[in-house]
């Protein structure tokens, strides 16, 4: 017996992961476009552009990548603020105790960095410091950290199914916080495309005599040749003097990676699922490029050999939110949740896929049919 395919399962007696409730925090602080027009942008290390140059670049920015503003935090609060917030509200959603929850898993990539501090602090774990700001007592409500680059939270997702489906868990909490502005190279015109958010699920194992939940997953880890299209490195600009380490990435390399890979691992999941894509009602993809996820779309639909995409098919909300990394998931689906993306539901019955790519490099895909 296997989760990679549904029709496997004893559904009498095996429990299904289900989603109870979502929550999001999406930082009040909006960047827009025309913010870095004053910026002092370089080409790569040692190598500044014109000022003349900067309009164009950023105008640049808005044409590939579709993005017009981005959320930052405020300088008095961390990713595990925002990871507590997100978590909060999805509990309230769920309408739980959180004492009953088995696991916390929260998603991330840098841990806690402060205003002012690029020094990473992840001790005690993120998912550590969430149970303290919920006032957790229970010892057996086990609490972690994953990281998976941006897929982070969907592979926690994949990581609680599994858990709950054995039957030694019954709830679980995963969440996705990232602060990326913190740790985005200033001088570097890739920074614009970083933002900053939470989001948070509660998933529930649940018993069902029909295919319900988390129908199927797929995962693929790429290092060989594709593990430095992330990387940290210091500063384009010499003369920043911190001699910190700065987000950068191979924008080009990783568009194509992306768009060679990420349809093949959606179709794989689909596959497990015992479902085609014309099963789909909705496409959750990470939101890191709205361009690069617009033609990956359209790739995926090309290899079942569909010309005609519906309508609506893939919500978006990278254009005002920007990449928040491990959290673009979870807040989409939030967003979606509470009605707040217009002419986007999942109704009961629906069937959404799930899929994200990043650094490792690393894509996972989950399959899910809506209770």
């Amino acid at each position: 017996m296997t989760s990679s395919n549904v029709s496997q399962r004893d559904l009498s007696f095996q429990p299904q992961t289900v989603i109870i409730g979502t929550g999001s925090c999406i930082p009040a602080r909006a960047i827009l476009n025309e913010d870095f027009l004053d910026k002092a942008f370089f080409e790569d290390y040692g190598q500044p552009f014109a000022a003349e140059a900067i309009p164009k670049i950023v105008a640049k920015l808005k044409e590939i990548t579709d993005i017009s503003e981005r959320r930052y935090v405020t300088d008095d609060l961390v990713a595990s603020d925002l990871a507590f917030d997100a978590a909060g509200k999805a509990l309230g959603s769920a309408g739980i105790d959180p004492e009953t929850l088995d696991y916390i898993i929260v998603a991330h990539n840098f841990g806690d960095v402060q205003a002012g501090n690029l020094r990473t602090d992840m001790v005690p774990s993120l998912a550590a410091r969430v149970k303290n700001k919920l006032r957790i007592s229970n010892p057996g409500c086990i609490c972690y950290d994953l990281a998976f680059g941006c897929p982070g939270w969907l592979q926690a997702v994949i990581q609680a199914d599994y858990f709950l489906r054995s039957g030694d868990a019954k709830r679980a909490l995963v969440i996705g916080s990232e602060t990326l502005s913190r740790i985005a190279d200033p001088y570097d015109r890739d920074s614009m495309i970083y933002a900053d958010g939470a989001g948070a699920a509660v998933l529930e194992g649940r018993l069902s005599s029909e295919p319900v939940g988390i129908l199927a997953h797929a995962v693929r880890s790429d290092t060989l040749e594709h593990s430095r299209l992330l990387w940290m490195g210091g500063s384009f600009n010499p003369d920043a003097g911190d001699h910190q380490l700065c987000l950068k990435m191979q924008g080009r390399k990783l568009y194509e990676y992306a768009l060679t890979t990420v349809p093949g691992v959606v179709r794989e999941s689909l596959e497990r699922a015992g479902l085609q894509l014309a099963d789909v009602d909705k496409v959750l993809l990470h939101q890191a490029n709205g361009k690069m996820d617009d033609a990956i779309l359209k790739r995926l639909f090309r290899l079942y050999g569909v010309k005609e995409i519906p309508e609506g098919i893939m919500p978006m909300t990278i254009s005002w939110l920007g990449n928040s990394s491990v959290a673009t998931l979870p807040t989409l689906l939030d967003l979606i949740q509470r009605g707040e993306l217009p002419d986007q539901a999942l109704a009961s019955g629906a069937t959404a896929v799930f899929a994200s790519v990043g650094a490792g490099m690393n894509i996972n895909s989950v399959v899910y049919r809506c209770p």
